[in-house]
């Protein structure tokens, strides 16, 4: 068994194949319950993100894994390029990779090791997180510390919060007299919150399903909190729109944009869509006097604020590739401790047995010295012959492997024929 990686990403899949394989946080008992079920996963967990939904198996090989991700695809078919599997160290490494932020939209954005814990978390919680997935993982966030604290990687400020506020800034020249309305209340949310107030936004407006989360975020930047079904009443107020909620269907409708444009005279909107599935209807981007981008349109803004990143990245690789080879060196050795505590408990055996026969000899009134004798040449001869009948039935069959392997293993210098 071996650890095995199924997926897409941000690289592999545009976004509108990638919204179609999304698994929401809810959904995640389920699946991993049914994802446990296909023959020969022993262990799984369940990575989906807005760049990304990988299954993570403890498995034979890949078997039904790719047939079970694809039917969560909908009708319509993926492009076989969109996926990639990966196995053993190329999985491991790309696991550290992941959490260390070298596989994101933003070079070093810290945003996925939180959701990776989440999604070891829910596969903790559904009981499909056994031996290997636990080791894995707590390794996992050893390493992306380490990178974060050995290499500057996450030292400029880039996210994709703070380059969807840059892309903003190419169509308003400054925010100070414009309104932003906000649709969600997650991390996401939250860092675009406080970049458009560090910038001096004029108003900011939440929106939620839940009043309370908005509140919460609206406070900590003097903004306006509102429910989401009052939030076709507020879209007119908007210069710039931002969503990311984790919603299976748009929020925001061409026809809720078309009437907010005509109260506003056309003047523009820009609007960002942040969510896998998309919170805007694509259809939106048809519409005058609206600029509609996705997560994909950030890529030209990200490319020109990670190249200070690509020199640490390097580094961080390098001590990804020393992570990899000593977490399975550690594993070679867990692997030998069963053989080990087997060779310990036979010996120990075979210890106390003689000791036993060498201590009623004592105990009858024979010589000590011939009892020592005794004890040293039956301890010797029973340790050392499964050993001895095991070396000699090789040699007649001509097996040299074993005898270069007990050479090794007992420290003996092999004579010359």
């Amino acid at each position: 068994m071996s650890l095995l990686v199924l997926g897409l990403n941000h690289r592999t899949a545009p976004i509108e194949v990638r919204e179609r394989i999304v698994f929401a946080a809810g959904a995640l008992p389920a699946a991993l319950a049914e994802l446990a079920q296909v023959p020969g996963v022993r262990e799984c967990m369940i990575v989906s993100t807005c760049n990304r939904t990988e299954l993570y198996c403890v498995a034979a090989d890949a078997g039904g894994l790719p047939q079970w991700l694809l039917a969560h695809a909908g009708s319509a078919p993926v492009p076989a390029h969109c996926l990639y599997e990966l196995r053993g160290p190329e999985a491991v490494a790309h696991l550290f990779g992941v959490a260390a932020g070298l596989d994101s939209l933003i070079l070093g954005e810290p945003q996925i090791l939180g959701q990776l814990k989440d999604a070891y978390r829910a596969a903790q919680q559904a009981g499909q997180a056994g031996p290997l997935l636990n080791q894995l993982l707590q390794t996992t966030f050893s390493v992306a510390k380490r990178v974060r604290s050995e290499t500057a990687i996450g030292a400029s400020a880039v996210s994709v919060a703070s380059a969807g506020v840059q892309l903003a800034r190419r169509i308003f020249t400054g925010f100070r007299q414009h309104t932003a309305l906000l649709v969600g209340a997650g991390e996401m949310i939250d860092l675009v919150a406080r970049h458009l107030h560090a910038q001096g936004l004029g108003h900011l407006i939440i929106a939620n399903r839940s009043r309370n989360r908005a509140e919460r975020i609206a406070s900590r930047y003097q903004a306006s909190a509102i429910a989401l079904d009052a939030l076709p009443a507020h879209l007119d107020q908007a210069d710039i729109v931002v969503s990311s909620t984790a919603s299976p269907e748009p929020v925001i409708s061409v026809a809720a944009v078309r009437a907010a444009l005509a109260a506003r005279r056309h003047r523009p909107m820009f609007m960002l869509d942040l969510a896998v599935p998309r919170d805007i209807e694509p259809r939106v981007a048809e519409l005058d006097d609206v600029y509609l981008f996705t997560l994909d349109d950030l890529r030209g803004v990200v490319d020109e604020n990670v190249r200070a990143r690509q020199q640490e990245a390097a580094v961080a690789r390098k001590l990804i590739a020393e992570e990899v080879e000593r977490f399975f060196a550690g594993r070679k050795v867990r692997d030998a401790a069963p053989l080990i505590r087997s060779l310990r408990g036979q010996s120990e055996t075979v210890r106390l047995q003689t000791l036993e026969q060498a201590r009623r000899l004592l105990a009858s009134g024979q010589d000590p010295a011939a009892v020592l004798e005794f004890l040293a040449a039956t301890l010797t001869n029973r340790l050392l012959h499964a050993p001895s009948v095991a070396l000699r039935e090789a040699a007649t069959q001509g097996d040299e492997a074993l005898a270069e392997a007990a050479a090794r293993l007992f420290q003996l210098p092999r004579d010359e024929p």
